[in-house]
């Protein structure tokens, strides 16, 4: 029925595609894996798209839990496949949407991993001989566990974005939400040492308005910071191998710990929903029983 229309699949997915981009605002990643999953189910279909129904939809979802993919890739192939099917059918290239009769698969929730107090410490106070790589380092570190930021949220950071006054780092975050969120003196003095002693070294001609950079003068990218993060709790002894939404979750949950509210870490994290953030309590909580169990003689 498409050929019959003139659409051919690969402008399918390429229309598909800017539909994610421009009209949902999905983040690159995002449309990299549901463009992915797109073509998976095409493939499936043998890229037949008026094959497409909630029979060959639910084979084909059947196919990967057979395959033994993650729950949570199931979970984003659905959500994949009810938003392809509701498009082609506003564009006519469906005459139903089979999507609607899919049942919404649940991720499994498994509970972060995260840094206790003690391991946070040891990660962070590290003596810095003043070399342009270790102040940036510092003061990503530093920053990443103050705020709680993504790691592309803390690569999109330009310098005017930091204001030292009022200890606040203006973000956008998903769906370019922008938020604001504080940090703390410490945070404050890591980034002094790295703006005053350590960018300027690194400065380039097109370096342009970014906080952090790399060390030719570029943009720093995600990759970079998650080896910085891994490297760093390397040398924390007994510290769980984490990346940088590891010490976001650890923020988190050092938050809630400290008395913060379920709605000011909302805030914070820039999370649209509640849900999402009340996995700490269950992180608090099954802290707590550790401790209880370690601790309590009738335990």
């Amino acid at each position: 029925m498409w050929r019959e229309m003139g659409v051919e699949r690969d402008e399918v997915v390429a229309e598909f595609g800017r539909y994610l981009r421009l009209e949902r605002d999905l983040s690159p990643h995002t449309v990299r894996a549901y463009l992915g999953d797109v073509n998976s189910l095409l493939d499936h279909l043998g890229g037949r798209l008026e094959a497409l129904d909630i029979g060959t939809l639910r084979e084909w979802l059947a196919e990967q839990h057979a395959a033994g993919k993650a729950r949570a890739t199931l979970a984003r192939r659905t959500a994949c496949a009810r938003t392809f099917t509701a498009y082609c059918h506003r564009r006519g290239w469906l005459e139903n949407d089979p999507g609607l009769l899919l049942g919404s698969a649940k991720a499994g929730r498994e509970l972060p991993a995260v840094l206790d107090q003690r391991q946070a410490e040891a990660v962070l106070n590290v003596a810095s001989a003043g070399d342009p790589k270790e102040l940036r380092d510092q003061a990503m570190l530093e920053l990443l566990y103050a705020t709680g930021v993504r790691v592309s949220e803390l690569c999109a950071l330009d310098v005017d974005d930091v204001d030292r006054e009022r200890n606040v780092i203006k973000v956008l975050g998903k769906g370019r939400k922008e938020r604001v969120v504080p940090f703390g003196a410490p945070a404050l003095r890591a980034l002094d040492r790295w703006c005053i002693h350590g960018r300027p070294r690194w400065v380039r001609a097109g370096s342009g308005p970014a906080l952090f950079l790399g060390v030719r003068g570029g943009r720093i990218d995600a990759g970079t910071v998650r080896r910085v993060v891994h490297a760093r709790l390397a040398q924390v002894e007994g510290a769980p191998d984490m990346g940088p939404h590891g010490l976001r979750h650890s923020a988190a949950t050092h938050l809630l710990e400290g008395g913060a509210d379920l709605r000011s870490v909302q805030e914070l994290l820039g999370h649209a929903s509640l849900n999402s953030t009340q996995i700490y309590t269950h992180v608090s909580i099954e802290r707590l029983r550790a401790a209880y169990r370690q601790a309590h003689p009738r335990a």
